[in-house]
């Protein structure tokens, strides 16, 4: 698994995903951060994080295009089906690395936390379980891409289905809110990425929720497992 993770973490920063993907992050953030902080005047970085977390269905298909449609495309799949690595310990290191990136991208995002301390007041309990709910969010928005990938041939593909899949995840929010029915409203709420990250961007910490994304995505490895599987031995 650590021959993957450090082949995969090459990828990432010798090519220009990581770069993109942080400096779009980034980008985009700074913008969020600007207009709803420093020109409003305000010190809510739960706020913050809770638009920033719709960022996470923007930009995860920039890691996971290449994840593994890359790999098929090139014909270098077939290098790691019979590599001495075990299929799980594939999709974890690739998993770990996507994890690693995103990690750097949220790790920068902490500027926008020192400068709200220079000029207001931060609780630093609330803004770590904010941050939390956050990475958890990006982490399952990953995995799921990550699968979508592995169905597909081409990383033109995989990002395409992502973004499709990422926003019919979002319509179902939309859905949510236009919806008056108690039973619809219960399922949607339990099956949405973003309700789950709510009471952290409120600044409470959920255990259930945190097994709901813990779920999720082992869930999600695991299908790219047997999907890897079923792929090795249709080639």
């Amino acid at each position: 698994m650590l021959a993957i993770y450090k082949r995969e973490i090459q990828s990432y920063f010798f090519t220009a995903s990581a770069y993109v993907f942080m400096g779009v992050f980034l980008a985009l953030g700074s913008v969020f951060y600007a207009v709803g902080n420093l020109a409003a005047q305000s010190s809510d970085l739960l706020g913050l994080l809770w638009n920033m977390g719709y960022l996470w269905m923007l930009l995860t298909p920039i890691l996971t295009m290449h994840t593994y449609a890359g790999e098929r495309k090139s014909r270098t799949d077939q290098l790691l089906f019979t590599s001495p690595v075990s299929l799980t310990g594939i999709v974890a290191g690739k998993f770990l690395a996507g994890v690693t990136v995103l990690l750097g991208a949220v790790a920068l995002s902490g500027v926008y936390v020192l400068v709200t301390a220079l000029y207001g007041r931060v609780y630093p309990g609330e803004v770590l379980c904010g941050y939390l709910g956050f990475l958890l969010q990006g982490c399952a928005f990953l995995a799921i891409d990550q699968l979508i990938s592995a169905r597909c041939r081409a990383p033109v593909t995989a990002a395409v289905w992502s973004l499709g899949v990422n926003l019919a995840l979002w319509l179902l929010d939309v859905l949510n809110s236009a919806v008056s029915l108690t039973l619809v409203n219960r399922i949607l709420s339990a099956l949405s990425l973003y309700m789950r990250a709510a009471p952290f961007q409120e600044g409470q910490l959920s255990l259930a929720n945190i097994l709901y994304f813990v779920a999720v995505i082992v869930l999600m490895q695991f299908f790219t497992v047997r999907t890897l599987d079923a792929r090795r031995w249709s080639a």
